[in-house]
C-alpha cells in the first residue's frame, strides 16, 4: 500500500505538470501552490484576489491527455445508468450520489481524457445552475478567443481638451493602486503615473486636467443579483477589484464608483510625481486613435485565467467574458458576453445544448451547464492539440493544498494531491468539476452538480466522496 500511495502522488504531480513520471515533473519544476515556479513567474503580476462564494516566453507543454476529437463525449447512457465503467468505479459512485446531504437532484459525468470514453453517467446532459463551476466555461471562452499570452491594456491618452489628459479603462482585472503591488510588474497605476509623469514633464507640461473613460463596456455595471460582497460593479476602469481596504480576497464592501476611485488615485500618484491635476476627475470620451502617453499591461491571460480558478475570483470571471465578447465582436456587457461565451464553446465542437452563460463567475442562478459539457471541456482542456487551453488545467485548486480545496480532500484522503477541481457554491447548489489521476495513471475528468442541498457542508462532504472514489478507482 505505500508503495501504491508514492505511486500515486507521483502520478499525481505529473497530471498537475507537463507528464506522468518523475522526470518530467523534476524537469518541470520548482513548484509553488500547484504551479511551476517558472510559469508562475512568468504570467503572475498581482497576488491573490477576490475569493467568492468559497474564495514572454515559449507558451508551456500541453498537460498529458486526451486527442483532438473526443467522439465518446455526446448522447450515451440515461440517467442512472453507467456506460464503460471501470471495475468497481459504477459501483462506487452509486451509493455516494444517493447521499441525501447532495439534495433532490443529482447529475454525474466521469470521462477518460485520453481517450474520451465515457466511465459513468447520470444526467449527464441535464442543464443544472453550475454556481462558480461555470468558470471553466468562463476560461475555456476567454483563452479560446484571445490566447493565453493576451495583455490587457490601461493607457493614458491626450484629451479632446486643452491641457487635458485622459485614463482611458481596458478593462484589466489585475489592475492595482498600490505602490507595493502584490506581485510582479504590470497592471499598475504607479508605474503608469511614473511614465505619464514623464512623458508630460519631457513636453513641457506640468498642469493637466484629467478625464477617465471607462466605455469600453456596455450595458449595467451592476450584476443582476444586486449589491454584493463578492463582486464589485462590473466596470472597464477599476483599480484593486474595488476594494476600500487593503484585503486582496474575500467578500467586502466595495467602491461604488469603481471608475472615478481609480482615476482619483492616479491623480494622486501624478501628484506625488511633480504633475498638478487641476479639479476632481471626471468622465471623458478618449479622442479615437489617440496615441498613447504612457500604458500599463496586465499580467497574460494565462495568469487571469489561474487565478480565477484558483481563488474562484468573480471579479476576474467577469472581466474575462467581457473580453471574450470584445474579441467576438459583441457588445461588452452581460448580453454580449453571454453570447460570446456560448458561441466560443459550441466553435470547440461540445455540446452546449440547454445551456445559459448568464454571467461569468456564477453568481447568476440563471446560469445552467450540464456535467457532460464541464467534462467535455475539462478533455479539450487536456488535449496535447489545445495547449492554449492548459491554463484551465492548470489553474484548478489542488484538493488539500491550494486555493478553494485547501481544506478539502486533505490529509488521508486518496485525493489529497491527485485532484484538482473548481468547486461551486450558492444556497442549495452545490456542484464539483475538475480532474483526477486514478490508480492506474489515467487522467479522469469528473463533473457532480446537484440541487436543493439542505446545507452546504453536507454536500460538501459527499461530493468530496465522490471525487475521492474517481481517485480510487482501478
Amino acid at each position: 500500500m505505500p508503495l501504491l500511495k508514492t505511486w500515486q502522488l507521483i502520478a499525481g504531480s505529473a497530471a498537475v505538470g507537463l507528464a506522468l513520471s518523475v522526470a518530467t515533473v523534476s524537469a518541470a519544476g520548482p513548484w509553488d501552490s500547484g504551479q511551476r515556479k517558472a510559469e508562475r513567474d512568468r504570467v503572475t503580476s498581482w497576488g491573490r484576489t477576490g475569493g467568492a462564494d468559497h474564495g514572454a516566453g515559449p507558451l508551456p507543454q500541453p498537460a498529458p491527455s486526451a486527442p483532438g476529437v473526443l467522439g465518446a463525449v455526446g448522447p450515451g447512457a440515461v440517467r442512472g445508468q453507467a456506460a464503460a465503467a471501470p471495475e468497481g468505479l459504477g459501483a462506487a459512485l452509486g451509493p455516494l450520489l444517493a447521499d441525501r446531504a447532495l439534495g433532490t437532484v443529482r447529475t454525474a459525468s466521469v470521462v477518460d481524457t485520453a481517450t474520451g470514453q465515457v466511465l459513468y453517467e447520470s444526467g449527464a446532459r441535464d442543464a443544472m445552475t453550475p454556481a462558480s463551476t461555470v468558470k471553466i466555461a468562463t476560461a475555456v471562452a476567454a483563452l479560446s478567443a484571445l490566447g493565453p499570452e493576451h495583455r490587457i491594456r490601461t493607457s493614458v491618452v491626450r484629451g479632446a481638451a486643452s491641457g487635458q489628459i485622459v485614463l482611458v479603462g481596458g478593462g484589466d482585472p489585475s489592475l492595482t493602486a498600490r505602490k507595493k503591488a502584490p506581485a510582479g510588474s504590470g497592471g499598475s497605476l504607479v508605474a503608469l503615473a511614473a511614465d505619464t509623469a514623464q512623458a508630460l514633464k519631457a513636453a513641457g507640461t506640468a498642469s493637466v486636467s484629467l478625464g477617465y473613460d471607462d466605455s469600453l463596456y456596455t450595458g449595467p455595471a451592476r450584476h443582476p443579483i444586486g449589491v454584493n460582497p463578492n463582486l464589485a460593479l462590473v466596470t472597464a476602469l477599476t483599480a484593486d477589484e474595488g476594494r476600500p481596504d487593503e484585503s486582496a480576497s474575500g467578500p467586502v464592501e466595495r467602491s461604488e464608483d469603481p471608475s472615478k476611485d481609480a482615476a482619483r488615485a492616479f491623480a494622486a500618484l501624478l501628484a506625488e510625481r511633480g504633475i498638478t491635476v487641476t479639479g476632481e476627475p471626471a468622465r471623458a470620451k478618449a479622442p479615437a486613435d489617440a496615441p498613447p502617453l504612457a500604458a500599463t499591461l496586465s499580467t497574460p491571460l494565462a495568469g487571469l485565467v489561474e487565478r480565477m480558478l484558483t481563488n474562484s475570483d468573480n471579479d476576474i470571471a467577469e472581466a474575462l467574458a467581457r473580453q471574450t465578447a470584445l474579441a467576438s465582436g459583441q457588445p461588452a456587457g452581460f448580453e454580449g458576453a453571454e453570447k460570446a461565451v456560448a458561441a466560443r464553446l459550441a466553435s470547440l465542437g461540445v455540446d452546449t445544448a440547454g445551456s445559459r452563460f448568464a454571467d461569468g463567475s456564477g453568481l447568476a442562478r440563471a446560469d445552467k451547464v450540464s456535467a457532460g459539457l464541464l467534462t467535455g471541456l475539462l478533455a479539450k482542456a487536456a488535449d496535447p492539440g489545445r495547449p492554449e487551453l492548459r491554463p484551465v488545467l492548470t489553474g484548478l485548486p489542488v484538493a488539500g493544498f491550494t486555493g478553494t480545496l485547501r481544506a478539502r480532500n486533505a490529509g488521508s484522503s486518496p485525493a489529497a494531491g491527485l485532484l484538482r477541481a473548481k468547486t461551486g457554491t450558492l444556497t442549495g447548489v452545490n456542484s464539483l468539476a475538475g480532474t483526477v489521476v486514478d490508480s492506474s495513471g489515467r487522467l479522469l475528468a469528473f463533473a457532480f452538480l446537484t440541487a436543493n442541498s439542505p446545507a452546504p457542508e453536507g454536500a460538501e462532504k459527499a461530493l468530496d466522496k465522490l471525487a475521492a472514489a474517481v481517485a480510487a478507482a482501478s
